[in-house]
């Protein structure tokens, strides 16, 4: 990768993917797949050293997180928890062979099956779990150490996993303050701390819990808090701590980090969807996907796809849909398959569950398919060099 070009990275069930588009994001390349066929969560890069990052795994592999520091020519494996493999192997010499297995003593033994997630700030990596937990490492993924006050939160007996399992999908830094972080988990809600991981506070309450209509749904809001089943959730450009989350019945909206959420569905064509995206620089430009629910096939209404932008903090959304299929459409976007850069203007990028990926290189206005026939799609990102 050259010092002035962006890629977008791609995890998916069968290995990550890296689409180069160079310095002017076109004449897109695919390579992969990478991480030898892994499922692949979430793949990260930092753009100051450009080193990339990639977890996942699963009950076979174990859970583990990938390394490359040459733009994905070559990849090093951080094995973090033993599989069915590993049982497997310990007993069949031959298959042991077969698999180039030895025996290792792995740092968090059977205690999660897979990375979900990944963040990278001020020098510090950070990882969530299935089941939920959160680690950290200072040394750039070569040791980690479990952030036990989170898993020890109180309120921890009550968490529910969601369809996928309980997991720490979504972490937001902030990006002027290394104390502060925010966490999702499915379905316990938003955490977050703001002393460095030694306490956490659970932030799920409603601004208007006494207007609030009574929904059959069990993920609905109700009993004053906006439900815990938070898909995606991401931090906005400046120095307040707004924050926009999708989750399972609604998209919220928070201007004090979480501490209470304002309701800003209105105007969408579901309460249902993925993920969430804010623009690089406008605190009210933000971006989703909705689907049709989760009992109705989860793809876009009326099987016609459309990313939904709002200019002014979800008071209003208008639908995009040049260049996206407005017929027989029934992909899902995942919580973390949405990404964009931070070029003016601003790119957007979102994977489907059929292996596509699409780009819009004017905010959302027009799109245009980068990549077909990948697997299933995970988790997209952007690493941008310029």
């Amino acid at each position: 990768m050259s010092s002035s070009s962006l890629s977008v990275l791609v995890g998916t069930t069968k290995g990550a993917f890296l689409l180069s588009g160079g310095k002017h994001r076109d004449g897109w390349a695919v390579r992969g797949p990478f991480c030898d066929g892994w499922p692949i969560n979430h793949v990260i890069g930092d753009p100051a050293t450009g080193r990339l990052w990639a977890g996942g795994g699963g009950d076979w592999h174990g859970a583990g997180i990938w390394r490359s520091s040459d733009d994905g020519e070559t990849w090093d494996l951080i094995r973090l928890t033993r599989g069915t493999m590993d049982d497997w192997a310990a007993n069949d010499p031959d298959f042991a062979a077969m698999i180039g297995w030895s025996a290792q003593t792995l740092p968090f033994a059977d205690t999660f099956s897979q990375i979900w997630s990944l963040g990278y700030a001020h020098g510090t990596l950070y990882a969530g779990t299935k089941p939920a937990g959160l680690i950290a490492s200072t040394d750039g993924g070569l040791s980690w150490q479990k952030i036990e006050s989170l898993t020890d939160h109180p309120s921890a007996e009550a968490w529910n996993p969601g369809a996928a399992g309980l997991v720490l999908h979504t972490i937001v830094a902030d990006p002027s303050d290394p104390a502060k972080l925010w966490v999702g988990i499915s379905a316990a809600g938003v955490f977050a701390t703001e002393d460095g991981g030694a306490s956490w506070e659970r932030r799920n309450r409603l601004s208007n819990a006494d207007k609030c209509t009574h929904h059959d749904h069990p993920a609905a809001p109700r009993d004053g808090e906006i439900g815990h089943c938070v898909h995606n959730m991401m931090r906005a450009p400046g120095t307040a701590d707004l924050l926009y989350q999708q989750n399972h019945h609604g998209v919220w909206r928070s201007v004090d980090g979480g501490r209470n959420w304002d309701d800003i569905t209105a105007g969408l064509p579901s309460s249902f969807g993925f993920p969430i995206r804010v623009h690089p620089r406008d605190p009210d430009t933000v971006f989703t996907l909705p689907l049709n629910g989760d009992s109705a096939g989860r793809f876009p209404p009326d099987a016609a796809a459309a990313v939904w932008r709002s200019r002014d903090g979800g008071q209003s959304w208008q639908a995009l849909r040049q260049g996206l299929p407005q017929q027989g459409c029934y992909f899902t976007v995942l919580r973390q398959a949405m990404a964009g850069d931070g070029r003016d203007p601003a790119g957007l990028y979102f994977g489907t569950n059929s292996g596509s990926v699409f780009a819009s290189l004017d905010e959302g206005d027009r799109w245009d398919e980068i990549a077909r026939h990948l697997p299933t799609v995970l988790a997209v990102e952007v690493l941008d060099r310029r």
